[in-house]
């Protein structure tokens, strides 16, 4: 008689995929791990992927003593777009020509968004705002503020830029960039503050997070891999 499989006890890396919510991974590794006692540290949005740190059984009590708080993204930001949301999921609020903004300007934006800054978390997003989610209140219409908070931007380039047009016809700049930043640094109001900074709008269109903490991304696996396990 064959017993049933104890829980794996510890620490799993996943590689989140694009379209999942950080609760929709807890979910199926529930199932994968067998026990309802999975938790995990730093939330990715939906369209993100990459480096995500769950606890299973007694680790789920390390998540919150862990070194965790730097972490370190690979993301294209576009040039000329604000959306609702900071990223490419939310609706497209405003377009303007990008295709004049210098490499020069560009830098000096950076550059500004580098260091010690004060930062204004998206309005769509998980922050609580008088015990609500900010998020709901963004859905339901309210005009609210969110207060500016301290955050470190330790490294923030930009590898590649490139001319594109978007699907209005509008001409935009993606910039692929490389950000490490400290836990509660939103990648995507980087973009949407670079974008205000420079005159023309912006938001993240794509986001991988490739390490957490000391967490890689070449230790992660993706949930088929650990569904096979």
């Amino acid at each position: 008689m064959t017993s049933k499989p104890t829980p794996p006890d510890g620490l799993v890396i996943v590689d989140k995929p694009s379209g999942f919510t950080s609760h929709d991974v807890v979910a199926k590794m529930r199932g994968i791990a067998r026990t309802r006692r999975v938790g995990h540290a730093g939330t990715l949005d939906p369209m993100a992927t990459g480096v995500l740190v769950l606890g299973v059984e007694r680790a789920t009590k390390l998540l919150g003593h862990l070194a965790l708080t730097e972490k370190e993204y690979l993301g294209t930001i576009r040039l000329g777009q604000n959306t609702v949301t900071d990223d490419a999921e939310g609706e497209i609020t405003s377009s303007t020509d990008a295709g004049k903004v210098t490499r020069d300007a560009i830098d000096a934006g950076i550059a500004k968004l580098t260091g010690d800054i004060m930062q204004v978390p998206s309005k769509v997003s998980a922050i609580k705002i008088d015990g609500v989610r900010s998020y709901k209140r963004a859905r339901e219409g309210e005009d609210f503020d969110i207060p500016a908070r301290p955050v470190r931007v330790s490294s923030f380039a930009v590898y590649d830029v490139r001319d594109a047009v978007a699907e209005d016809g509008t001409p935009v700049l993606d910039l692929v960039v490389s950000v490490v930043c400290s836990s509660g640094t939103y990648i995507r109001a980087l973009a949407r503050d670079l974008g205000a900074d420079l005159g023309v709008g912006g938001h993240l269109t794509a986001l991988r997070r490739t390490r957490v903490g000391p967490y890689k991304l070449d230790a992660a696996k993706t949930l088929d891999q650990l569904q096979q396990e």
